[in-house]
């Protein structure tokens, strides 16, 4: 053995001092460069941007100002007429073209005469639209001294002839220079007035207006200045892509900006003139903050501020133009700090180089150096990775110079052991799902971990501990020779664990088994004993173990065996209460099974017997070891979906009224209208006995009359009996049956009392709005307007429903017309019964697909919904075909219609004899109403004779020819 050392000898020496301090120095040298030439670039960038833009527009306005003194003293400024300011036009257009800022040179005289030469397009759209085609100038004027004063466009090219001359008598009243600020503040101050930068009115555009009065003071000269141009010019002065530069005044609102949309906002809804945008109406997130630094300049020159915005940071600044004027304007600039910092970014990239290529000289000196010592480490760190995937194979095994590895090895190694005895035992109770089985298998677990020999486990109840699980040498004893233990009397050992409620161990003495009832010699040759507290997550007792073994428990065992109690007491609760909610369920699901039932006295027993009947083919399907379900098997979760859904297959009839269910007569309803019918046939009697007197009072032979009496009575006699047979249904109804019944139901008696009084509002609502003097004529059997009752929205079906049922729905919700019911052919049941009664499984769907089944039921809405399905998709509610529905729904399919052939408690028809059941659904096999591989399977299994014995009455068990039946479904069906 190498002498182990203590890891910090080992590493004392490594990396630090000159990585640390030459990442030190490349870090400051690399900070301090970028600051300096953040700040510098920044001042220096936004310093000349303001020198370009002041010179641009020095360059702009100057020649204006020019032309504006210029124009002053020329002829112009005192013409009196048109065709004499006509005169100056080729000088006005050389000073105009002297500027492409200039937009436009005009006069205003003091007699209100104006004189304008400008663009064409520098203009409002309006007016630009209006020019003739090859316009580049217009001149606009305004007489007043003419004997009717004249206002006049005219047209020019670029050769100043003209095109076109348009009369304007309403610019005369519309336009007044006089009126105008560059007229009057002209006049008022000695040499030239500029305005301050603004929305021109007619082209929306940036500007500022000179004026210059004449030098006898009856005329004013003036020019009107755009500064679009120098908001292209800022554009030219960005030093990186994302820079943005604008020119604003002291409210902040921009006067020029690269993008001249943006500057311009649209009139309000109480303005009717747009407005210039200030700064944060710009759509430019890194000048928004700006706006406050512009209005609190207060005579400042220049301003600077970092901004944070678009998750970027950006170095601002707001720089005063020095321009005559009393309006300051200022140019504010906005820089990202990763575009000015380009170069710094670079000096960053080389110090990393640097920092990098020292790394690289040094990593291999100090890797050797610390390859010896890092390599029993880099052994733990893959134990403890293996550990935390849950591997535990291999042993840790490692002989290591480094004292401290060696023990925390020796710690991971025992770790390592006592959490895989630790998970195993939790995987192993955990994927136990049979609580039944749960019991022994906890307590054999706990057994092998704690070394005993002998166990029992009980199961807190009341005031009482109760034996559930015993095993000796691991095979089970069972606890039922066992006696309840009180919690209070539990002996020394175990009633000291259950007053400290944690495990104590112990030698065995007579009272503990005096008290556990222990009378054996399996259990007395037992010496120690560990009593086990189990608790739940509230500390509440739920049980308790005692294990027995021949020696005593160490402190360590003891701690383990602590641990495990706390994890199988959670499991054992979890467990318990998983079946307590499964019992509850059962118990809900039978309970609606047999309400179904008791529902109706026709069907009792049905909820009940479909499940039996299910079961018994699926444990066939399961059995099979040839043919088409020779690889099919249920899970516990399968049978538990079948289970569930057989027994909610017919939830849905809870909606179905009774009346319905239980028809026996084609005229019941909530009770039978036969008796009624008859009553009528009684009024008829009455009458004919009636006219007979009144034919014998007035002299007719007594004899005669007595015959026709008596071929009356007998005549309807002979009619009621008919109608009542026909009330009884059965499998078809003749024509001739159904033209008597309308003959019968043709003839009339006379009702005398109104049948409007004592009824039901919904009864009356129907009755056709009419009032009928009394007495009146009706016919004995009639279909009235009351007999329907309509069909609402909520019993309505729609085309696209989000279930997929695809049935027809009767118009009307019930039809109760006594000749529309007495003529049904077949049964008892109108279509719109039989509908209702069909609709159950609808309701079924609906019911069951709204509940929130565990994933492992999420299967039950399928099965329980598809029993009224055939294979060829003509059944209902969603017409699917044997390819759509799993196999436990055909199984519950075969099931329910066997079980409907062969139930005795049906009220419109008796039990079928076990081979006529089988011979109609061979029949609808062949027709592909059922699965034919699962009919014979129902066959072969025998699962027929197995219900047929459980189930039904000795006398409708008859022979039946199985092998015949089998070959029929191996035989094609006939083509009719």
């Amino acid at each position: 053995m190498r002498r182990p050392y203590p890891l910090h000898i080992h590493i004392s020496t490594l990396f630090l001092t000159l990585i640390v301090a030459v990442c030190a120095v490349l870090a400051g040298i690399g900070y301090r460069l970028s600051s300096s030439l953040l700040e510098s670039s920044a001042a220096g960038l936004t310093s000349r941007i303001s020198r370009e833009a002041l010179l641009e527009m020095r360059l702009i306005i100057d020649p204006a100002q020019m032309a504006t003194r210029l124009l002053s003293q020329q002829g112009v400024s005192t013409a009196r007429s048109l065709v004499q300011r006509l005169e100056s036009l080729q000088f006005l257009r050389l000073a105009l073209d002297s500027s492409p800022a200039l937009s436009s040179l005009y006069v205003g005289y003091d007699n209100g005469d104006f004189f304008l030469l400008g663009r064409i397009g520098h203009g409002s759209a309006g007016e630009s639209a209006r020019a003739p085609g090859g316009a580049r100038y217009v001149v606009q004027s305004i007489e007043r001294t003419t004997p009717v004063p004249r206002g006049v466009f005219m047209y020019l090219d670029d050769r100043l002839r003209l095109l076109r001359q348009d009369d304007r008598p309403d610019y005369v009243t519309a336009y007044d220079p006089r009126l105008r600020p560059w007229f009057t503040q002209a006049r008022n101050v000695a040499g030239l007035v500029e305005t301050p930068p603004y929305l021109f009115f007619s082209s929306q555009r940036v500007g500022t207006t000179l004026a210059h009065a004449a030098d006898d003071g009856r005329a004013v000269v003036a020019a009107d200045i755009l500064l679009h141009t120098l908001g292209e010019a800022l554009a030219r002065q960005k030093v990186t892509p994302a820079t943005a530069v604008a020119m604003v005044n002291g409210e902040g609102r921009v006067l020029a900006y690269e993008q001249p949309e943006r500057m311009v906002l649209g009139p309000a809804a109480d303005d009717e003139r747009a407005s210039l945008a200030q700064l944060n109406e710009l759509g430019v997130p890194a000048l928004v903050p700006v706006l406050d630094a512009v209005r609190n300049m207060e005579g400042r020159q220049t301003a600077t501020l970092a901004v944070t915005a678009a998750g970027k940071e950006w170095r601002a600044s707001v720089d005063r133009l020095l321009l005559e004027g009393a309006v300051p304007l200022y140019i504010v600039t906005a820089i990202p700090e990763d575009e000015l910092l380009a170069g710094a970014l670079r000096l960053a990239r080389h110090s990393a180089f640097a920092t990098v290529l020292v790394l690289l000289l040094t990593v291999p000196l100090t890797w050797w150096l610390a390859h010896a010592v890092s390599r029993s480490l880099a052994s733990l760190a893959d134990e403890a990775e293996a550990i935390r995937h849950f591997e535990f194979v291999r042993p840790i095994v490692l002989d290591s110079s480094i004292k401290e590895v060696s023990e925390l090895a020796q710690t991971m190694d025992g770790m390592k052991r006592t959490i895989r005895r630790f998970v195993d035992i939790s995987q192993a109770v955990a994927a136990e799902q049979n609580f039944d089985r749960l019991l022994p298998r906890l307590l054999s677990d706990t057994l092998t971990t704690s070394g005993a020999h002998a166990g029992i486990l009980y199961l807190a109840e009341g005031n009482e501990l109760q034996p559930a699980a015993a095993l000796q040498q691991s095979e089970q004893a069972g606890g039922a020779g066992l006696a309840n233990v009180a919690i209070e009397r539990g002996g020394p050992l175990l009633g000291t664990a259950l007053a400290a409620r944690e495990a104590r161990s112990g030698r065995l003495r007579p009272e503990d088994c005096a008290a556990l009832g222990l009378t054996g010699p399996e259990w007395m040759q037992s010496r120690y004993a560990i009593a086990v507290p189990l608790l739940n997550r509230n500390s509440e007792l739920v049980g308790a173990m005692m294990l027995f073994g021949d020696s005593a428990t160490d402190a360590g065992r003891l701690s383990f065996v602590k641990a495990l109690s706390a994890s199988a007491a959670v499991s054992l609760e979890s467990k318990a209460l998983i079946k307590a909610q499964k019992d509850l369920f059962e118990a809900f699901i039978q309970l609606i099974a047999a309400a179904i039932d008791a529902k109706s006295p026709y069907t009792g027993g049905h909820c009940a017997r479909v499940p039996e009947l299910t079961r018994m083919l699926a444990d066939a399907a399961c059995a099979a070891d040839s043919g088409p379900y020779r690889d099919f098997r249920l899970s516990e979760d399968d049978r538990e979906a079948l289970h569930v859904a057989a027994w909610l297959h017919d939830c849905g009839k809870v909606t179905t009224p009774e009346y319905v269910v239980d028809k026996a007569t084609k005229l019941e309803t909530i009770h039978d209208r036969i008796h009624e019918v008859r009553m009528r046939f009684e009024v008829l009697k009455r009458d004919a006995e009636i006219d007979c007197l009144r034919a014998v009072a007035g002299g007719d032979d007594p004899a005669a009359a007595h015959r026709r009496l008596l071929a009356a009575w007998q005549q309807l006699d002979d009619d009621f009996a008919f109608v009542a047979r026909c009330n009884e249904g059965g499998e078809s109804m003749a024509q001739h049956d159904i033209d008597r019944l309308r003959t019968i139901g043709a003839r009339t008696w006379l009702r005398t009392l109104d049948d409007r009084i004592g009824i039901a509002r919904e009864e009356r609502v129907r009755k056709v709005p009419q009032t009928v003097a009394l007495p009146v004529v009706e016919a004995l059997l009639a279909d009235k307007p009351e007999h329907i009752v309509p069909r609402q929205e909520q019993d309505q079906m729609p085309e696209n429903n989000r279930w997929g049922f695809r049935m027809r729905v009767p118009q009307a919700l019930y039809n109760r017309g006594e000749l529309y019911n007495l003529c049904v052919g077949r049964g008892t049941l109108t279509d719109e019964e039989r509908y209702k009664i069909n609709e159950h499984i609808v309701q079924t769907l609906i019911m069951l697909s709204q509940l929130p089944f565990p994933k492992h039921l999420r299967q039950v809405p399928e099965i329980a919904g598809g029993h009224h399905e055939k294979m060829d998709g003509s059944g209902y509610p969603r017409r699917l075909r044997r390819d759509d529905m799993s196999p436990l729904a055909r199984m519950m399919a075969i099931a329910d219609i066997f079980e409907a052939l062969t139930a005795v408690d049906r009220p419109y028809k008796a039990g079928k004899t076990l081979s006529a059941a089988l011979g109609i659904m061979s029949r609808m096999q062949q027709e592909e109403h059922v699965d034919g591989e699962l009919f014979a399977l129902f066959l072969r299994a025998g699962v027929h004779l197995e219900y047929a014995r459980k189930f039904m009455q000795p006398e409708q068990i008859d022979d039946v020819d199985v092998e015949g039946l089998l070959a029929r479904l191996e035989s094609p069906p006939a083509v009719a």
